[in-house]
């Protein structure tokens, strides 16, 4: 009975007055009962349920794009998260299906295309959305797909907390308000470090994708497809993005997506022109059973990382990883190429990274005559000095730092020069996000060519390619 009594008072405490309720139940908002976010280190935020009705946990992150909210939503690296948007109105615009980005297809345990992500957090949202292409509100999508989400969030504050602290677990519920009870559900969670959470998001068997698969209604933005695909592509599901594999069809490429542990053998008894690693979620150290293979394609056929991809082409190298203390994710992070000496405004999502010198000891002829590493590991010291550093690769020989976060200083991109690899750390696919990266798909095309300067491409010239506002 004491126990029910403490739980009464504790619903009380996180709910509005009754005089708050009923002023927000006149409005277009509606009230729709309290809502509560509990992270690991015991902060507490109270707010307003505004999707599915229950309890999740999972580790708080935050986004800071402008837009593209369902975009996110349905990323399947955001699997095992709960996501915090930056941006304080969420959900004006509403939501088109034909923008959800997971390529799911679907089990008996998750329906296709569903978002894969734990909760999400928003400061204000809105029920009325105003877009010619909105099928459906935000919070209706929500409770659809059951996620469960709060609003009415300093999202501010929060985002301050966990980039002071470091991202960490957390627990949103509607209906569990006891903070004892609360802190032991989240103590019983399991941590995002270990856990594979690939498997969960990818395809479980081979399928095609090409340019028939593409969207119909998305032909008033983007430019048709080659009419003959020039590449045969074979595309690891580690949780792809849908708008890279559209990417991948819009400069010609034949895909067929397998399963994320698809054997090194099945995938060149194809005798693909190329291999793609996609973007999925996680711990990348827990993902043996794709890196594993990668270690095998490396030098066999041309490959290219994206994301996870690329975590997956550093370990097959024998690369370590670090934990980010809060991540990169938002469509708004600057990155230097080295080779062009041009800064992309970049998309990413993603809460490790690789350890550059652990690839290998520098090359100093190749390195601007620098044989140490920087002490302090801030990649930026090659940014000041122009140069794209070499390293000896025990496996694979010289591989090259190609791209620098201008935020933090850690690796965003790699080249073998020794073998036909390249990757990235962030989402060339523009969605959401800039197009600047948009010129690594066709890089990845002249890769396939044999073109030994795959890389050296125009890519102010090449953010236009594939959108119909290029040739108004």
């Amino acid at each position: 009975m004491e126990c029910n009594i403490a739980a009464g008072i504790e619903t009380r405490k996180a709910a509005p007055s009754n005089l708050a309720q009923r002023i927000i139940a006149q409005t277009s908002k509606g009230y729709h009962g309290p809502a509560i976010l509990m992270l690991e280190d015991g902060t507490v935020f109270y707010g307003r349920a505004c999707g599915a009705s229950g309890t999740a946990t999972g580790e708080v992150c935050f986004n800071t794009s402008l837009e593209g909210y369902f975009e996110v939503l349905t990323d399947p690296s955001y699997a095992g998260q709960i996501v915090t948007m930056t941006y304080p109105q969420i959900g004006n615009y509403g939501i088109d299906p034909a923008d959800v980005q997971s390529a799911y297809p679907g089990s008996p345990e998750r329906g296709a295309s569903t978002p894969a992500l734990r909760g999400m957090v928003v400061h204000d949202m809105c029920p009325t959305p105003s877009n010619w292409r909105s099928a459906i509100s935000l919070p209706e999508y929500l409770k659809r797909t059951g996620i469960v989400a709060i609003e009415g969030v300093d999202t501010r504050a929060l985002v301050r907390h966990l980039r002071d602290n470091g991202a960490q677990k957390g627990i949103i519920s509607t209906e569990v308000f006891a903070l004892a009870e609360l802190a032991q559900l989240l103590e019983q969670a399991p941590s995002l470090v270990g856990e594979n959470l690939v498997r969960t998001v990818s395809c479980d068997e081979p399928h095609p994708y090409t340019a028939a698969d593409l969207p119909a209604n998305h032909a008033f933005a983007s430019a048709p497809a080659p009419e003959q695909a020039h590449y045969r592509v074979v595309a690891y599901d580690c949780g792809i993005k849908r708008g890279i594999l559209e990417g991948l069809v819009r400069v010609g490429c034949e895909l067929t997506v397998v399963p994320w542990d698809t054997p090194a053998e099945d995938v060149l008894a194809k005798h693909p022109d190329g291999v793609f690693l996609s973007n999925g979620p996680g711990d990348p150290d827990a993902v043996e059973e794709t890196y594993s293979q990668v270690e095998k394609l490396i030098g066999k056929v041309p490959l290219f990382g994206i994301c996870l991809g690329h975590q997956m082409i550093s370990l097959a190298c024998g690369a370590e990883m670090e934990k980010l203390k809060f991540g990169h994710r938002g469509g708004n992070q600057p990155v230097m190429n080295l080779i062009s000496h041009r800064v992309e405004i970049t998309a990413q999502n993603h809460g490790f990274g690789l350890v550059f010198p652990s690839l290998g000891a520098l090359v100093p002829e190749l390195s601007g005559g620098v044989s140490e590493h920087p002490a302090d590991g801030d990649l930026r010291f090659w940014v000041e000095r122009g140069v794209a550093p070499v390293v000896e690769n025990e496996r694979f020989g010289r591989i090259r730092l190609t791209h620098v976060n201008l935020n933090d200083g850690t690796a965003e991109g790699i080249q073998l020069l020794d073998q036909p690899a390249f990757s990235v750390q962030y989402h060339p696919e523009a969605a959401p996000g800039p197009t600047d990266a948009h010129y690594l798909f066709t890089a990845f095309t002249r890769l396939m060519d044999g073109d030994a300067d795959y890389l050296n491409i125009d890519i102010a010239k090449d953010r236009l390619a594939g959108w119909v506002f290029a040739t108004e």
